[in-house]
């Protein structure tokens, strides 16, 4: 059996391809930023980014032109305040114009789990006094065959690939996630495709009780990337670098800074362990 368990750089260049439905998802914890930043190193464009809550990562790989649209129920960066290109990507253009498609939070969940079941939509009590389904023509209604009841109805999401950010994987692939688990099993078993950064490869899980435990079967590619997660925290591991997060609010306001600031950081760097140390993170 091929190994599952390979280079980052190996894994990006294997499964994520230009004009893709993508996926990165994490949430407070485990974003897997770094496997952003291999995206962007390889120049993928066109891709259509899904995620509940897009934040810094999506930032720079909307600033640097990967994305032509993207599905979201939140963007922000984590209390600091906006995603500033992402805004000037929406408002102006820059360096490309992005399309959005906007969803409530539960529903994106919803539809995360249907394509996980396979099903083609998913059903919803919401959006009932909200003015989305004016504006996003994806939210349709569905009368109950049972009750008559009207209910919000909208498609099923399976990404061509699924990226996530995960603690630990033993050496035959399979990956143990624990602390906060959002939606990440489900984009997981939605996608047609896998990619799992993890901080280390271990030679047994010892999973703690309540843990997910994705087995080695669902995933395409296993990637050992220590701090993978910066600048969120990865439980059990390291902290949230909060000043980060500030500090990255004055660097995306401009430009010319932006690009700087990436062309030093990340197309500069070869690696994440060689961001991390030109960044002084580690």
């Amino acid at each position: 059996m091929e190994s599952r368990i390979m280079p980052l750089a190996d894994a990006v260049r294997r499964h994520v391809k230009d004009g893709q439905t993508l996926a990165l998802e994490g949430f407070t914890h485990l974003i897997p930023t770094a496997a952003g930043h291999e995206i962007i190193r390889q120049k993928r464009r066109n891709l259509t980014l899904i995620r509940m809550t897009p934040d810094i990562v999506y930032d720079q790989m909307i600033g640097m032109g990967c994305a032509s649209s993207l599905e979201f129920s939140w963007g922000g960066n984590p209390g600091v305040g906006s995603l500033h290109r992402f805004r000037d990507a929406i408002q102006n253009g820059w360096p490309n114009a992005v399309t959005i498609s906007e969803h409530s939070h539960a529903d994106m969940a919803g539809r995360y789990q249907a394509g996980a079941s396979g099903l083609p939509f998913s059903v919803l009590r919401g959006y009932v006094g909200s003015d989305l389904p004016k504006h996003n023509p994806n939210i349709k209604s569905i009368t109950c065959p049972f009750t008559g009841e009207v209910l919000a109805a909208t498609p099923a999401i399976n990404p061509d690939v699924t990226i996530i950010h995960a603690q630990k994987a033993d050496r035959k692939g399979n990956v143990l996630i624990h602390g906060i688990i959002g939606i990440q099993k489900e984009a997981v078993l939605a996608a047609k495709a896998a990619i799992v950064t993890v901080e280390e490869v271990v030679e047994d899980l010892e999973a703690p009780m309540n843990s997910c435990v994705l087995p080695h079967w669902v995933l395409a590619a296993v990637c050992e990337v220590p701090m993978g997660a910066h600048p969120s925290y990865a439980h059990g591991y390291y902290d949230r670098d909060n000043a980060f997060c500030k500090e990255w609010e004055v660097i995306s306001r401009d430009r010319d800074r932006f690009l700087e600031w990436m062309n030093a950081h990340v197309l500069g760097t070869p690696n994440h362990a060689q961001f991390l140390a030109y960044a002084g993170i580690r």
